[in-house]
């Protein structure tokens, strides 16, 4: 009698621990953001922190949970530093029981996280570094990329602006994001002819030197001539560029991608500058886009920016995902269902490349017109360059 009674309660307690245990946290799906929430590129990392969260509230309906499991968003700065992204991530998927991690901001830190994916087999969704490299050369399977890539960067900006008898000198940050972009957009080019690579320590504050060495190399030559711009923070050469007047002085054009808004301030003094942009809030029409815009100007009082609809498609895109394995949260089963998927962004819908895992999304062809109404040079839409527009080469050794 009392080994039955025995054994009837250790069949009760073994049948309780996994009761016990999902109500102890494994009923959460936890999501580890690691971003620069200071540091260099703190403008960034922010914005797209803001955009994950309405991204979530919005895919969710509010609920901020998938299949009756809450979402929890940890967060890690990193600082815009390697080794500290490293150890945090590792920290989130060790420590914290992180199922999926999205970050981080820099394309430096995002190279030292690949690894770690890799070796905790967890997903790491990528948002927003843009280096070639991280579905390139350095990729592993468990590496996810909503942000574009420098390719689609420079593929687009060749579509706006390749054309015969152009010279164009470069001028990036060096590291990781200047050096691929420069090399993506030579590789695109088909018609117009690089002269000059000028690269400046990320924290450049003076630019005068840098600026006058890309001048040497173009102002004799013959055609139409153009310095474009690689860089990311919240420092940036166009005040300088502007201040020396390149164009009226020597007939050399400014062109670059887009930007967060206050560095498109600007812009302003580029009237005409054309280029291309992953994203600026009054461009795409759609629902998504259109969620977002109303959100955004509702609690802050202002539009999303650039890198805010970023988090918020990486957001669409974990839901999207969980919501197709019922909340099941398995790496492998991830992995099978966001090979090839589709899922709508305020871009429009994005699909994750099966070779690479990287999103072929549209890129927008702009002129930059000054409106008074604005504080920042307004890009407006020359054409929209869908992803079959765009040969975005498999750079990966899968």
């Amino acid at each position: 009698m009392h080994a039955r009674r025995f054994w009837l309660t250790a069949l009760a307690a073994a049948l309780a621990a996994p009761i016990l245990a999902f109500a102890q946290g494994k009923g959460e799906i936890r999501i580890a953001h690691v971003y620069s929430k200071t540091g260099p590129l703190e403008a960034y990392g922010k914005q797209t922190q803001t955009g994950f969260m309405m991204g979530l509230d919005y895919a969710t309906g509010g609920t901020m949970s998938v299949a009756g499991r809450k979402l929890v968003v940890i967060e890690k700065d990193d600082q815009g530093k390697p080794d500290v992204g490293k150890s945090l991530l590792a920290a989130a998927y060790g420590d914290d029981k992180a199922d999926i991690a999205v970050g981080p901001s820099s394309s430096g830190v995002a190279l030292a996280l690949l690894p770690v994916a890799e070796e905790y087999k967890k997903i790491l969704l990528v948002e927003p570094a843009v280096a070639d490299a991280i579905t390139g050369d350095k990729w592993n399977k468990y590496i996810f990329r909503t942000g574009r890539n420098s390719s689609q960067d420079a593929i687009s900006n060749a579509v706006a602006m390749d054309a015969p008898d152009v010279s164009i000198a470069m001028l990036a940050q060096d590291y990781a994001f200047g050096r691929d972009g420069v090399k993506a957009f030579k590789d695109a080019l088909k018609k117009s002819k690089i002269v000059h690579e000028e690269y400046l320590p990320p924290a450049t504050s003076d630019f005068t030197a840098g600026i006058q060495r890309l001048v040497d190399a173009l102002k004799d030559k013959p055609g139409r001539k153009v310095i474009f711009v690689i860089w990311a923070g919240a420092t940036t050469p166009f005040p300088s560029l502007a201040d020396q007047d390149v164009e009226k002085r020597f007939g050399i054009k400014v062109a670059s991608g887009g930007n967060i808004l206050p560095a498109m301030a600007a812009y302003k003094r580029f009237p005409g500058m054309e280029g291309a942009t992953y994203y600026y809030f009054g461009i795409p029409k759609n629902p998504v886009n259109e969620a977002l815009v109303a959100a955004h100007y509702k609690e802050f009082k202002t539009p999303p920016d650039f890198f805010t609809a970023g988090g918020f498609s990486a957001a669409m895109a974990i839901v999207t995902a969980l919501k197709a394995t019922g909340g099941d949260t398995n790496t492998n089963k991830l992995i099978k269902t966001m090979e090839g998927m589709s899922f709508d962004t305020p871009k429009g819908k994005m699909t994750f490349r099966k070779e690479d895992h990287q999103a072929m999304q549209s890129m927008y062809h702009f002129r930059i017109k000054n409106d008074p109404a604005f504080a920042w040079g307004v890009p407006e839409l020359v054409h929209e360059i869908k992803p079959e527009e765009m040969q975005v080469p498999i750079r990966n050794k899968r």
